[in-house]
């Protein structure tokens, strides 16, 4: 078995003491975001639409205008969304 000399030893140590604070951080980052849907849920918002708007933001507009496209030609395909009607993503923006 091979053992690491003390400097890459020391760095390897150095690594994974970093990682498993931010492993930490993370956690307790995602603990307070379900904390804040939990909020939001209890003053009377939807969490799913929530949830959906912040998917929505983290796009451009023209990936947005791009997929809104897309399933809207899919909804008309299935039969699922009137002819002239609005698309659902385009009654979010």
């Amino acid at each position: 078995m091979t053992t690491l000399q003390g400097a890459a030893q020391s760095q390897l140590r150095q690594f994974v003491e970093q990682i498993e604070r931010l492993e930490e951080e993370k956690k307790a980052i995602a603990d307070d975001i379900r904390d804040k849907f939990a909020e939001a849920k209890s003053v009377g918002f939807d969490v799913k639409a929530l949830r959906q708007v912040l998917r929505l933001r983290k796009k451009s507009r023209e990936d947005r205008q791009e997929e809104e496209a897309i399933l809207e030609t899919y909804l008309h395909a299935l039969g699922m969304l009137d002819p002239g009607s609005e698309s659902p993503m385009m009654a979010a923006e």
